[in-house]
C-alpha cells in the first residue's frame, strides 16, 4: 500500500493528524486532555544557542592540569545557614504521589553523593527522601498538603511554590488512582478519589503577604535555613523584582519547557514563556537592584544537556534544576519497556500519561508491583552519574572559553543561531553584532 505521500496528498499544517486526534477526542469524550512531562512545541531552546570558544583573542584552559571549579553557595543573603554545594546542578520538586517513594529515594541517593541538592514536591516529606538526601529542599505549595512545621526545621532550604513551568497560574492534579493509603495520610486525604490543589496560597493576595508568610518561616527555622521563592516565568522581570523584595535569599525561574505529573495538555502548550527568554529578563531584574549574584538564581525547565547548563549559567543563572531530565535518568521511557508502553496505548520515548499511575518503570506510579522494579540503589547510581556528566560537560565547555569557574561564563561567550532565540536571549546573532531589538536596527 502506498504511503498518503506518495499518493500526492498533503498534511494541513493548522489542522495535521495531532489536532484533528484533538478535535476528535473532544467530541468523544466531552472533557480536555490531561497528561504530565512538559511542552512538546518546538520553542527557542537552548539549542539555539553556541559558545565561542577560545582561538586567539582568548586563552583556553587545559582540562588535565588546570582546574575548573563548580560550586555554589545558595541562600546567604539572609540565612544563618546557607548550601554550599559541589555542583550547580541540582534535582528540581517533584513529590511523592506524582513519584513513588523509590523514585524519591533514588533521587536522594544521587544528589547526595555529587553533593547537591533535592526537592521534596507537594505532599510533604519522606522518610526515605530525608534519609537519602544530604541536602534537602523543603517545598511549600498552595494546597499545604503534609504541611508539617517539624518537616520545614528538619529540612535545609525551603522553597516557596507560587508557579510552575508547565502551569503558571494553574493548581496541581493528582489522580485518584495514585493516591494510595500512605500518600492519603500524608495528604490528609480519601484514599483513590481525585485531587486538585489550589492555583495559589490561602493566606496571600500579593506579595506584602507573602513578606509576612516568609518572616514566619524564618521565625518557625530560627533564621538558619535559606527561603526559595519559585515561579512559573511568565511575568519574570516583575517577579523576580518582587521576589527580591519580599526577601527571597533564591528566586527559582522555571521556564515552559519543565514538566508536571499532570495537568491540562492546553496549559502545558500554551501558557508561559520558553527558558531561554525567562533567564535574561531575570538578571535584568536582579542587575537593577544591585542583587545579582547576591540573590541566587535557580533557573528549571528543559536542562538535558552539559551545555544547557553552562549556557544558563553564561545568561547569568547561578545553578539550574532537573526534573524531567532525572526521570530519563531513572529509565523513564526506556526502550526495555517498549512493549509495556505499546500496551497502554503509549511507546518508548512518548510516554507522558504519568497521571494513570500505570509507568513500567515503576518511576510515576504508587501500584506496588510496578514501582518495586525500581531499586533505589541502582537508581541513586544512575542519577549520580547523570548529575556527574552534566558538570563534566558544563567544565569542559567552560574551559574551552577560558573560564576557570562556571560562574564566571558570561553572554559574551554565546551566539545565536536563529533571530527569535537571539532576541529572547539578548545574544548576537552568529556572525554578527546585531541583537534583534537592541542593536542597530
Amino acid at each position: 500500500m502506498t504511503s498518503p505521500a506518495e499518493r500526492g496528498l498533503r498534511e494541513s499544517a493548522t489542522f495535521d493528524r495531532a489536532t484533528i486526534a484533538g478535535i476528535q477526542h473532544a467530541a468523544e469524550h466531552g472533557v480536555y486532555d490531561i497528561r504530565g512531562w512538559g511542552a512538546k512545541r518546538a520553542v527557542p531552546h537552548f539549542d539555539d544557542l553556541l559558545f565561542l570558544g577560545a582561538s586567539m583573542s582568548r586563552y583556553p584552559l587545559e582540562g588535565y592540569r588546570e582546574r575548573c571549579d563548580t560550586d555554589v553557595v545558595l541562600g546567604d543573603r539572609h540565612a544563618q545557614q546557607p548550601l554550599h554545594l559541589a555542583t550547580p546542578v541540582t534535582i528540581a520538586g517533584m513529590s511523592f504521589g506524582a513519584l513513588s517513594a523509590q523514585a524519591k529515594e533514588s533521587l536522594g541517593r544521587g544528589a547526595s553523593e555529587v553533593g547537591t541538592s533535592t526537592t521534596t514536591g507537594d505532599g510533604g516529606m519522606t522518610e526515605e527522601e530525608r534519609g537519602h538526601s544530604k541536602t534537602l529542599v523543603y517545598q511549600i505549595l498552595p494546597s499545604r498538603y503534609g504541611m508539617n512545621p517539624d518537616h520545614l526545621r528538619a529540612a535545609d532550604a525551603i522553597e516557596v511554590v507560587l508557579g510552575q513551568g508547565a502551569k503558571p497560574g494553574g493548581g496541581g492534579m493528582l489522580l485518584g488512582q495514585k493516591i494510595s493509603e500512605r500518600v492519603a495520610e500524608m495528604r490528609t486525604l480519601p484514599a483513590g478519589i481525585d485531587q486538585r490543589s489550589a492555583c495559589r496560597h490561602p493566606d496571600w493576595t500579593g506579595p506584602d503577604d507573602l513578606a509576612i508568610k516568609i518572616l514566619e518561616l524564618r521565625e518557625i527555622t530560627d533564621w538558619q535555613k535559606p527561603i526559595y521563592v519559585k515561579v512559573g516565568a511568565t511575568r519574570t522581570y516583575y517577579d523576580v523584582k518582587l521576589a527580591v523584595a519580599v526577601g527571597a535569599d533564591v528566586i527559582v525561574v522555571d521556564g515552559m519547557q519543565g514538566g508536571t505529573a499532570a495537568t491540562q495538555e492546553v496549559f502545558i502548550e500554551n501558557v508561559g514563556i520558553p527558558t531561554l527568554a525567562a533567564i535574561p529578563q531575570a538578571v535584568q531584574a536582579l542587575s537593577e537592584l544591585g542583587m545579582h549574584r547576591k540573590v541566587q538564581l535557580i533557573v528549571s525547565g528543559g536542562v538535558r544537556t552539559g551545555a544547557d547548563v553552562a549556557k544558563a549559567m553564561a545568561l547569568g543563572a547561578d545553578a539550574v534544576a532537573i526534573g524531567t531530565g532525572a526521570l530519563v535518568a531513572l529509565g523513564d521511557n526506556h526502550p526495555r519497556y517498549a512493549a509495556e508502553y505499546e500496551k497502554i496505548g503509549s511507546a518508548a520515548g512518548f510516554y507522558d500519561d504519568f497521571q494513570d499511575g500505570r509507568d513500567p518503570a515503576g518511576i510515576t506510579t504508587q501500584d506496588p508491583e510496578l514501582a518495586a522494579r525500581l531499586d533505589p540503589v541502582e537508581g541513586g547510581r544512575r542519577i549520580a552519574n547523570y548529575l556527574r556528566v552534566l558538570t563534566l560537560e558544563a567544565q569542559t565547555i567552560a574551559r574551552a572559553c577560558g573560564k576557570a569557574h562556571l560562574q564566571h561564563l558570561e553572554p559574551e561567550d554565546l551566539v545565536a543561531l536563529t533571530i527569535e532565540a537571539s532576541a529572547m536571549a539578548r545574544v548576537p546573532l552568529a556572525g554578527t553584532d546585531w541583537i534583534p531589538g537592541r542593536s542597530g536596527f
